[in-house]
């Protein structure tokens, strides 16, 4: 699927004239095609199936531990900053901070693609606990490991800076599978770096 830059143009033309103001006038008369832009690069991800973006960032190495380990190596990687907007008010998620980890099966992925993988699913249309999900989803499918955590902090402004306005409101959501939802042990250890 491909953003539609034209039809945003028209729609922001349209909802500066539903705002009371005149989209002809010198301020205004290029901020259309500047936010067609603007949600072209900030929704970026919305052109991607999560299988696509795992194919996109599908970089593993072989797995080059010790034969010795008891399968619990785990890698984790924290504090990723994303931002994204929720799909109920278009609002910005912000000061999000995404943490993953999971149990190498065999493989392990660059570190940098995961950070990307949270980047590109953050540039959609999302809830938080989806964001969770989906890098889930495509950590698993890139690594093979069943056993994925995802971890999500973050603020929305349409509980910030609408609504009922509690700035310091922060979201934190938890996405295990595998090992780490049924081992409560493996989680207590993740949850505790």
């Amino acid at each position: 699927m491909a953003i539609d830059k034209k039809a945003i143009e028209e729609h922001i033309r349209g909802i500066l004239v539903a705002l009371g103001d005149n989209p002809d006038r010198e301020g205004l008369k290029d901020t259309p095609a500047r936010v067609a832009r603007m949600y072209e690069e900030m929704f970026e991800g919305m052109n991607y199936s999560n299988h696509e973006i795992a194919e996109m960032f599908n970089k593993t190495f072989k797995e080059d531990l010790d034969e010795n380990t008891d399968g619990n190596d785990m890698v984790y990687v924290k504090d990723i900053e994303i931002f994204s907007h929720c799909e109920h008010h278009i609002a910005l998620m912000y000061d999000m901070k995404v943490s993953v980890a999971y149990i190498p099966a065999g493989k392990v992925i660059g570190l940098s693609k995961i950070a990307r993988i949270a980047d590109m699913v953050g540039k959609r249309l999302q809830l938080q606990e989806r964001i969770g999900s989906d890098i889930a989803e495509i950590i698993s499918e890139i690594t093979g490991s069943s056993d994925v955590a995802v971890i999500i902090e973050g603020t929305h402004s349409c509980m910030s800076a609408r609504g009922i306005k509690k700035t310091s409101a922060r979201t934190k959501t938890f996405t295990f599978r595998g090992r780490f939802n049924d081992d409560k042990m493996l989680q207590m250890r993740l949850l505790s770096v």
